[in-house]
């Protein structure tokens, strides 16, 4: 080895000793005489005191290094003079006194200050990725996510799980999210695909009787970018056999309970987790992923508009549609610009607008005064339970889509105002999704979640006559606003299986070419079983206190998926094609 220790473990204890360290030069500073060397390694840092009178070399090779040299360091370990020690590292209570300092690699000037703290342009970072990581941050992410995915590892291990490896060639079948293409050298005209999900493999798993599985699997999505969305993506991956919705909730719980606090620096808002339905979700809170580290919860207020006053109100109500509101307490006087800004928000998110009314002490303003009498005004105020000074915004549109738009402007709220404590871990459970829903575009039924999922038992007959109204025996756990996994209670009966097919559109001959491997293993004596995918790198971010999942991967792509530091995706030359079957006719430019 060429060190004996890391730049991060020595204390006083070894005072006396004589060591070696390896690292990179952090910073270098020259002071009357003696030369001062913090070197670094992935542990941490060590400051090295490069003096002539103890060595005349090492100090004469001190005034040659610059900044991430990667140098070798012999000398002795002493404590640090009284006031001299330097409290916020670890190894601040000593210094190594160099009396052998060698260069193993000189280094150009880097694109960007290894030890600054300021913002550097995320293209530049990613282009040098082996030098952003070098930075505590990045290396503190990857460190974090480590820690994260050994304790999961340790703890499923402890609960009798196997871990199994699931195929990264599989084959390409409909449902979820868009699958990246490999083609087959081998067989002409074929592809294989990258898997989105180990789903039909974990389900295998159970016919063959392991009982207990998990995985820390890696999963591809050919979507579009965003800063909680990646192209490729780790995920704990669990099935069980024999097993009700509670026991893979509370299994999950415990495993989040006892891991994530402990890890992360942040207190459990809840224990046990709180467990929303679908549809209180969306009516408290506008969305099934909810924030509920503050309150602003939605209220209904139909019931408190009278007909016949206000036509806008009229004809949403004549569709079946609802009047929804959010009552921001104190916030009357925001200004018109605000306000606006939050019309976008609703607008943004599906609706038509966004009305507004500010329970000033000198009065209500409101577009609603031209129509509404105080009687229907105070109406509605008591049935948002607005008091004076409060503001009140209301959407009138579909169910669902009068929620969805005021839950992003209730977040944004949030956002502004500073509601959401970053130290809580607000955990929660959203069940009771539905099913199905209506595919406009293609003019059909499709699975809500993925088409294994089973409904609620109460709920089966409905799929010989209202499949969109049956909800599903599925469940999300969410935290901090964000969906961190979901699972279900699978089908494992054939007759349902196929009758699912059906009703998403499939012919018998269709469901036998795309999933008769599942079909014909239903009938060989599967048990009842479910599982549940939990995000790994979203976790990470939301314990790091990051909002971007590239911060969590060790070299991800930019958001329009490309990976600056090697150039992918690249041309490729018609000679490799050719052995595929491929012929490319036509390069989109940029």
């Amino acid at each position: 080895m060429l060190r004996t220790h890391t730049c991060g473990e020595l204390r006083a204890a070894q005072a006396g000793q004589t060591v070696t360290l390896s690292g990179w030069v952090h910073r270098r500073r020259s002071h009357g005489g003696l030369i001062f060397i913090d070197l670094r390694d992935r542990w941490g840092l060590t400051q090295i005191v490069c003096n002539p009178a103890i060595s005349a070399e090492a100090h004469q090779v001190a005034e040659q290094i610059r900044m991430e040299y990667v140098m070798q360091v012999t000398g002795q370990v002493e404590e640090r003079p009284a006031g001299t020690k330097n409290e916020t590292i670890p190894t601040g209570e000593i210094e190594v006194l160099a009396r052998e300092l060698k260069v193993l690699n000189p280094a150009k000037t880097p694109p960007f200050d290894i030890d600054g703290a300021g913002e550097i342009d995320e293209y530049v970072r990613l282009k040098y990725r082996y030098l952003d990581l070098r930075r505590e941050r990045p290396l503190g992410n990857l460190t974090l996510r480590h820690e994260l995915v050994r304790r999961i590892r340790e703890w499923m291990w402890k609960q009798d799980f196997i871990e199994v490896e699931t195929p990264i060639l599989v084959k390409e079948t409909p449902g979820g999210a868009r699958e990246f293409l490999v083609p087959s050298r081998m067989h002409a005209g074929h592809f294989y695909a990258l898997p989105q999900s180990p789903q039909q493999y974990k389900q295998m798993l159970m016919v063959a009787g392991l009982d207990r599985y998990f995985q820390i699997a890696h999963c591809f999505r050919d979507e579009d970018l965003r800063a909680d969305r990646v192209q490729e993506f780790t995920q704990l991956d669990v099935e069980m056999s024999f097993v009700e919705q509670d026991d893979i909730l509370g299994l999950i719980e415990t495993l989040m309970i006892e891991v994530c606090p402990s890890l992360a620096g942040k207190r459990l808002m809840n224990n046990p987790f709180p467990r929303l339905t679908f549809e209180e979700a969306m009516n408290r809170y506008g969305s099934d992923k909810p924030d509920i580290r503050f309150g602003l919860e939605l209220c209904d207020v139909t019931n408190a508009i009278r007909r016949g006053v206000f036509r806008v109100f009229d004809g949403v109500l004549d569709s079946g549609g609802a009047v929804k509101a959010l009552r921001v307490p104190g916030a009357a006087g925001l200004t018109r610009r605000e306000l606006d800004e939050f019309t976008a928000i609703a607008r943004k998110a599906g609706a038509g607008g966004l009305i507004t009314c500010a329970f000033a002490a000198d009065g209500v303003k409101s577009p609603l005064t031209r129509f509404f009498s105080e009687e229907d005004l105070g109406r509605l105020a008591a049935a948002a339970g607005c008091l004076t000074g409060d503001l009140l915004l209301l959407v009138a549109d579909k169910k669902y889509t009068a929620c969805e738009a005021l839950g992003a402007v209730r977040l944004e709220i949030g956002r502004r105002q500073n509601l959401a404590d970053p130290n809580l871990l607000a955990f929660l459970w959203v069940t009771q999704m539905p099913a199905f829903e209506w595919n406009e575009e293609k003019k059909q039924i499709q699975a809500k979640h993925h088409q294994f999922t089973s409904v609620l038992p109460e709920d089966i007959h409905l799929l010989d006559t209202d499949p969109l109204a049956a909800r599903a025996n599925q469940y999300d756990i969410v935290l901090n606003g964000y969906e961190l996994g979901g699972g279900s209670i699978r089908i494992h009966q054939r007759e349902l299986q196929s009758k699912v097919f059906r009703i998403i559109g499939m012919t018998d001959e269709q469901a036998n070419y795309l999933f008769g491997h599942m079909l014909e293993a239903f009938e060989y004596g599967t048990p009842p079983h479910g599982g549940i995918a939990v995000g790994i790198d979203r976790l990470a971010m939301i314990l790091a206190g990051e909002s971007n999942l590239r911060e969590m991967t060790a070299f991800p792509k930019s958001q329009n998926g490309i990976e600056p530091m090697t150039g992918a995706p690249d041309v490729v030359p018609e000679s490799e094609l050719a052995p595929l079957y491929i012929k490319v006719t036509q390069v989109e430019p940029d």
